[in-house]
């Protein structure tokens, strides 16, 4: 029950979502423990990521049979990958076993995927963890001397599993994580007959449980039958409990009150935000009501150029698909039907053009790029750090790269007062990408 060794951590990131060397100092000293005469040398998360570091660290120590890596490293699409490459050039240079063993779970904005590995003196993983799940994993060493054989797991899990499994495991446990850590047992969200609300309420689903989900339904007169109709069809599939609350005549009040006002017009954007703040109040006097957490439901693209309303369809508690773009959330739509192998999202909510039904006959497309072109700009830009000359170069059009770009800087000040949401990218906004609200500067 004693105490040992403390080893403390020598390379501290100070980078992305990390900002180590603000709390911390780092640890000067290598350490070896032996076990039962095997000697196993202890690093700390990064330590594992820079070989010439790790190799200066652990010069003085002599041999070693096992390098032991304990991590909290944070999922990001394609993450796995880059872990396995760094165990494999630590283990091959090392000539020894290396053990990697990380956190699995949600806090905040970071997911936490587990899948602790270990892999052989040739830098080949012969034993994995379960992804996203609490896991045990007991792997046999033989010493021969001064070096160890690893033996093979007979059923390893599966090195990477396939990008849309990965984040909507992702999605699922941190959503739950962010619900369970900070006391809340319910959710609330409306449902619009849109797919992000569709795909949101279907995880949600998945990570509280159906009978924990409560939707809302806040059509106005902009509304179609169909939107309507889906929503219902939606709630019905999930077996989640829905409320409709139409919207046309507090709007016809609100906008009776505001005619008072000489220049108000009902026709222009300000009309149309005060739809999605009617909606926004109704949401957050129910979660008052009823201490459930509101989920709002944006996604990445229309973060990122800020379509969307301040106090509307930002209002609430945590945004589960902030950092999916709107072209994932419709592959999402389609993974989610089909591994339930039946209809949950409704057809006609994927195949329809999306519109926020603000005013009538709306579509996103007459505000915004194509999705597709947008994604690719947003991702070029954020997540890449690209410049504009960059992206134009790969093909993409000139006019629609340097709006995008314009937007995305403008609309820092919305994101900044947007509740978090799970990451999934390697650059996400947030912690990841700080840059001033007040900043007047332009690429060329």
């Amino acid at each position: 029950g004693q105490i040992g060794p403390i080893y403390r951590k020598g390379r501290l990131p100070n980078f992305s979502v990390f900002d180590e060397a603000r709390y911390f100092k780092p640890g000067q000293e290598p350490l070896v423990v032996e076990v039962q005469k095997v000697r196993v040398a202890l690093s700390i998360c990064f330590d594992l990521w820079h070989l010439p570091w790790l190799v200066q660290r652990l010069e003085p120590v002599g041999d070693f049979h096992l390098l032991l890596n304990i991590s909290a490293s944070p999922f990001d699409v394609g993450k796995m990958a880059r872990r396995e490459r760094a165990m494999a050039k630590a283990a091959t240079r090392f000539h020894c076993g290396v053990g990697y063993c990380n956190l699995v779970g949600g806090q905040d904005e970071l997911v936490f995927d587990g899948r602790s590995m270990v892999a052989d003196s040739k830098g080949k993983v012969v034993a994995r963890a379960k992804a996203f799940k609490e896991d045990l994993l007991i792997t046999d060493i033989e010493v021969h001397g001064d070096r160890v054989t690893v033996i093979p797991e007979k059923d390893p899990a599966p090195a990477c599993t396939a990008k849309l499994d990965e984040v909507y495991q992702a999605l699922v446990l941190g959503t739950r994580d962010y619900f369970r850590k900070n006391g809340f047992k319910k959710g609330l969200l409306g449902v619009s007959g849109g797919i992000d609300s569709a795909v949101t309420a279907a995880i949600a689903v998945a990570a509280i449980g159906r009978e924990n989900v409560i939707s809302v339904t806040m059509p106005s007169h902009f509304n179609s039958p169909e939107t309507i109709a889906d929503a219902r069809i939606l709630a019905e599939n999930l077996g989640i409990e829905l409320h409709t609350l139409p919207i046309s005549q507090v709007l016809k009040q609100h906008n009776h009150e505001l005619a008072r006002v000489d220049g108000w017009n009902d026709q222009g954007l300000a009309y149309e935000n005060l739809q999605a703040r009617i909606r926004g109040t109704l949401l957050m006097s129910l979660s008052n009501q009823f201490g459930a957490l509101v989920l709002t439901t944006g996604n990445k693209s229309e973060t990122s150029v800020g379509y969307s309303t301040l106090y509307g369809d930002t209002a609430g508690g945590f945004a589960v698909i902030k950092d999916v773009p709107k072209t994932m959330v419709y592959e999402l739509a389609h993974y989610i039907n089909e591994q339930a192998g039946h209809e949950v999202i409704p057809t006609d909510t994927i195949v329809r053009p999306p519109s926020a039904e603000l005013r009538a006959d709306q579509k996103d497309s007459d505000s915004l790029p194509d999705y597709a072109v947008l994604d690719q700009i947003i991702a070029g830009y954020v997540e890449q750090d690209k410049s504009a000359a960059d992206l134009i170069a790969r093909g993409l059009p000139e006019d629609e790269v340097r709006r995008v770009i314009r937007l995305i800087d403008l609309n820092e000040y919305k994101r900044r007062q947007s509740p978090p949401g799970v990451r999934i990218t390697a650059k996400a906004f947030g912690k990841d990408r700080r840059l001033p609200i007040t900043n007047h500067y332009r690429q060329k």
